[in-house]
């Protein structure tokens, strides 16, 4: 038996319905009425690894590796691992950067593409990285 850990590329956790269903901790759902600024706590099963020198995505799953578009983009601030009845566990602190309100392309794998204002730069920029409009 190895050790087994997994790298993140994004935070993901469940809509806050599952905390109301008793499934989940409120730690491990998204937050409601979330603010640009605030810090929120995660959790997580399992040995997991974020990057923390930048941006990431938040997402909303629903389990087994179904993801959302990105929800906003969040910093991760902390994360520590612990032990539960011999589960491994992640938790930690991230911090909103910005809320997403479009259905716009805003990470490129772990590149936060910068704003851009008219359509023409719009269709430029996607037509560049070969994305489809």
């Amino acid at each position: 038996m190895g050790i087994q850990v997994e790298y993140n590329p994004d935070l993901a956790l469940r809509h806050i319905t599952e905390v109301k269903k008793g499934n989940r901790e409120e730690t491990e759902c998204l937050p409601v009425n979330m603010k640009v600024g605030n810090i929120y706590d995660f959790l997580k099963r399992g040995q997991r690894l974020y990057w923390l020198h930048g941006e990431i995505p938040l997402l909303e799953t629903v389990g087994h590796e179904k993801l959302s578009s990105p929800i906003a983009s969040i910093i991760i601030i902390e994360c520590t691992h612990f032990l539960i009845d011999d589960d491994i566990w992640t938790k930690g602190k991230y911090k909103i950067v910005e809320i997403f309100k479009d259905k716009e392309i805003h990470f490129n794998g772990f590149a936060r593409i910068p704003k851009i204002e008219s359509s023409l730069s719009k269709k430029l920029f996607k037509w560049f990285n070969g994305l489809k409009d």
